[in-house]
């Protein structure tokens, strides 16, 4: 068997990533024991304390066990933790030393939506590929900049260190862990159970554009608000660097430094966001809203509308518009 920890960390956690994992790899052993097989999964709530006060006092949860009783562990699982950055470190601390010595000793470790935090906070994630939720990723990118963020991805794994997008796509996760563990086929039934689409890999339909501006760079600040007023235009980065009175390479290094993105990516951006509201209103159709947002191409806009959302935008408007037109 597999023994599997899912921390309770102190303060406001999601209770839903806890009690739905517990349910999930439960259901996998009970689903094994049905077809006269042995269970997979030993599953104990970890604590740093037997007596904790979680989720800002709506719930309860008590760990069955605290950590210096677990000695050996296979899978460690990290909930989200809705609290001020700083405070969940103080008031959590004591997980690190033993994250990390369980790591070292070859347990596995899943973050779980913003829990990748937490989880970077160790150095664990240095160098390697991590996903959050999408609202937390220009935040994430300031504090842990040795980690490759990608936050369009639902699930990513790296080294025996796997990470989860934003909120409820931690079931993908655990989806993707019980096919790994228990294969393709309990998997599928476990996604049919909890109607989970099983291959669903990308949170990008979901993201809302907002470029990162907690940055202090006055220049760029200016040049990303000149982008969003006039996105509908034929916009030239030379024009752009002209009117910064900088030299191209100077603007895009530090555009790119500021905002994660190039030039051309936060144009693309802020052109895809607008034509998503206006797909998901529904009244017009989709060439419309191309040349509303500045495309002549029919071609060039589905490349870079599916590049930014994982969908043709005729898909995204049959999904989300709340009347389609066809």
């Amino acid at each position: 068997m597999k023994h599997v920890s899912i921390l309770v960390p102190k303060g406001h956690v999601s209770v839903v990533n806890i009690a739905g994992t517990h349910q999930m790899l439960s259901w996998v052993n009970e689903f094994l024991r049905q077809t006269g097989q042995e269970p997979l999964f030993d599953i104990q709530l970890v604590g740093l304390e037997r007596q904790l006060d979680t989720s800002g006092g709506l719930f309860a949860i008590t760990p069955e066990v605290v950590i210096e009783e677990v000695l050996k562990t296979d899978l460690i699982i990290i909930p989200a933790i809705h609290e001020d950055y700083e405070k969940s470190l103080k008031d959590n601390g004591d997980f690190m030393p033993w994250l990390i010595s369980h790591y070292k000793e070859g347990a596995e470790i899943v973050s779980l939506c913003i829990s990748s935090f937490f989880l970077a906070a160790t150095g664990l994630l240095d160098g390697k590929p991590c996903s959050t939720h999408w609202q937390q990723a220009g935040v994430f990118r300031q504090l842990f900049p040795k980690v490759i963020l990608t936050d369009e991805k639902i699930v990513t794994e790296a080294d025996g260190i796997y990470t989860s997008g934003g909120a409820y796509a931690f079931t993908n996760l655990i989806i993707y862990l019980i096919e790994k563990h228990a294969g393709r086929e309990t998997a599928i039934m476990v996604a049919k159970g909890f109607m989970i689409d099983i291959d669903r890999s990308s949170q990008s339909p979901f993201m809302i554009f907002s470029g990162q501006k907690t940055h202090k760079d006055e220049t760029v600040l200016k040049a990303q608000e000149y982008i969003e007023q006039n996105y509908q235009d034929k916009i030239s980065v030379n024009d752009l660097c002209e009117d910064m009175a900088l030299s191209r390479r100077t603007f895009e290094r530090r555009f790119k430094n500021a905002t994660s993105n190039t030039v051309l990516e936060y144009l693309q951006r802020v052109k895809v966001e607008a034509a998503k509201k206006e797909l998901e209103k529904g009244r017009k159709h989709v060439n419309e809203i191309m040349y509303e947002v500045g495309y002549s191409d029919p071609k060039a806009f589905r490349d870079v509308f599916r590049k930014v959302t994982s969908m043709s935008p005729k898909d995204y408007q049959k999904k989300y518009s709340i009347t389609a037109v066809y």
